[in-house]
């Protein structure tokens, strides 16, 4: 054992050897002296003695233990104890082929291994490693999961530690934390040569610092303080400690000292997997559970776009309970539609309805439908239901037909029609309309607005993202010229949608009395009806 591992196992143990050394002593001590004093009293007094030294003894094992206990909790333990577990390289155990999909973040992280491994030739002309590593990106895409890969492909000591274990209601008590927690990384650093410190929900102590004097954002203050002292500031330590930050938040929320060169300086964003990736996940997962061979991993990946890998796994996961609940030993696709909605929408729920309104959702929800796949340039239906789900009384699930990053005026102009066509097909079969249509009415405000307020889409010729001006700082008569706009595009999207239900009405039809029939109606099932028929797409077909 070298000098550096055994002051790492010092640093760890030290304080259950003294306690144990001192009351051995102590042990000793009071049996020794015990018995040099009752051998020169009197017999009376030696028996009364004898007789209440259990007592004594009990006092004295009770008072030690609480001794040990407070100081174990406030000085040793407790408040200023580091919680993070030090783990070592070869029990992480993952790998980069571990991590499924995230290739271009992989690709950036083997970068900062290679640097780790290489770190003497690094030094030897003159460079510095890197020193902090922050991943970015939503939850549930495998940050926590690639922090570790870096770890092990890197063969360096792993401690890991959540933001939130900095904070406490007294004051101090985070910076004496952080103290800890690098005292513990430098020790690893020495022993094996370099040293990875994880921070999870980083955006916990890194946000922006408030500067008053009031609040308990001091408390924080300080425990920020300490980390951008111990990462790159007043010490002197030529320590190889790396440190890698996790979060979900806006790098914006971050305070600036924190993201300079020489702290978190190097950046990674750990997005959603697109489609490719998204088809690996699925053979990842579904390779662990049985699936009938009939599944297409294909379509599965289609349909969860903008999905996370642990968006997948569980509907992989509720997909065999959907399975085994009803009786079959292997996973069909209709138990990943299950899945998919259950776990967007909720569980379905079968209300009272009477005939007549079982009708009128259904002829509201095939508006829907129908809208979607003659008019929408980038969507397809993957299931129509008029079972009650998430408060929703019917649903028609759109999806995107691939991965799609901004939105042309196409095709928001047939998001609105889609969102105004279950009200329209109302009006058209019975004059009146129901209180269902709001939600939809919100969907296609909220785009009509976008596109002239923020957009520069309306055809009047005014453009700029009106947005961030705010409604006050704009007179009444531009504001009018706005709101009419958009409401210019609202009825000019229901004039057109009109026309196109009433051209297209016999389907329409044909999809309401489906539903009535069955409830729910998939993907393959709409393709067939509308095969059957000679009809096809007339929306304008994706850019490649």
């Amino acid at each position: 054992m070298n000098k550096a591992k055994f002051k790492i196992w010092f640093f760890n143990n030290w304080m259950k050897w003294a306690v144990g050394i001192l009351v051995v002593i102590t042990a000793v001590v009071m049996f020794y002296g015990s018995f040099v004093f009752l051998f020169q009293i009197e017999s009376f007094q030696k028996q009364t003695l004898i007789a209440q030294m259990p007592v004594y003894l009990l006092g004295g094992v009770i008072t030690s233990i609480c001794f040990v206990a407070m100081y174990w909790l406030f000085l040793y333990g407790g408040l200023q104890r580091m919680r993070g577990s030090h783990i070592n390289a070869e029990t992480v155990n993952v790998k980069f082929s571990d991590v499924i999909g995230l290739e271009e973040a992989k690709k950036e992280a083997k970068e900062v291994v290679d640097l780790i491994r290489d770190r003497a030739r690094v030094r030897k002309i003159g460079g510095k490693i890197v020193k902090g590593l922050l991943l970015l990106g939503p939850p549930g895409c495998g940050k926590t999961l690639l922090a570790k890969a870096i770890a092990s492909e890197a063969g360096v000591p792993f401690v890991g530690i959540s933001g939130s274990e900095f904070v406490e209601m007294y004051v101090g008590v985070g910076a004496s934390r952080v103290r800890s927690l690098m005292k513990r990384a430098r020790l690893l650093a020495q022993a094996e040569g370099a040293c990875i410190v994880f921070i999870d929900e980083l955006d916990v102590i890194g946000r922006n610092r408030v500067f008053n004097n009031f609040g308990g954002s001091e408390e924080t203050n300080s425990t920020q303080n300490q980390l951008l002292v111990e990462m790159d500031g007043l010490s002197t330590a030529k320590d190889n400690i790396i440190f890698v930050g996790a979060t979900n938040a806006a790098e914006q929320t971050l305070d600036a000292a924190l993201l300079r060169p020489g702290r978190f300086d190097r950046k990674i964003f750990v997005g959603k997997p697109h489609l490719k990736e998204r088809e690996e996940i699925f053979k990842y997962y579904l390779g662990k559970v049985t699936v009938d061979s009939s599944v297409d991993v294909k379509k599965l990946a289609q349909r969860t776009v903008g999905k996370s890998p642990a968006d997948i796994e569980a509907a992989v996961k509720e997909a065999a309970l959907i399975a085994t609940r009803d009786g079959r030993d292997a996973i069909q696709f209709r138990d990943f539609s299950q899945a998919f909605e259950r776990i967007d929408l909720g569980v379905a729920h079968r209300l009272p309805l009477t005939a007549k309104e079982r009708e009128l959702i259904a002829f509201h929800e095939s508006g829907h439908l129908v809208a979607i796949y003659h008019q929408h340039p980038t969507q397809d239906v993957f299931k129509a239901s008029i079972l009650h789900r998430g408060g929703a009384l019917g649903h028609v699930m759109p999806v995107p037909r691939e991965e799609q990053y901004t939105q042309t005026k196409t095709e928001l102009i047939a998001g609105i029609k889609v969102s105004l066509a279950g009200f329209i097909s109302e009006r058209i079969k019975y004059g009146v309309t129901t209180t269902g249509a709001s939600s939809d009415f919100a969907n296609a405000m909220a785009n009509a607005e976008a596109m002239v307020w923020q957009f520069g889409m309306g055809s009047s010729g005014i453009i700029g993202n009106y947005g961030i001006v705010g409604k006050n700082n704009l007179s009444e008569d531009f504001k009018r010229k706005l709101n009419d706009e958009t409401q210019s595009i609202l009825k000019q999207c229901e004039k057109e949608t009109e026309e196109f239900l009433r051209q297209e009405w016999k389907m329409v039809e044909i999809f309401a009395h489906l539903l009535i029939e069955k409830e729910e109606i998939n993907y393959d099932e709409i393709e067939e009806v509308f095969a059957q028929h000679g009809k096809k797409r007339l929306g304008i077909e994706p850019a490649s």
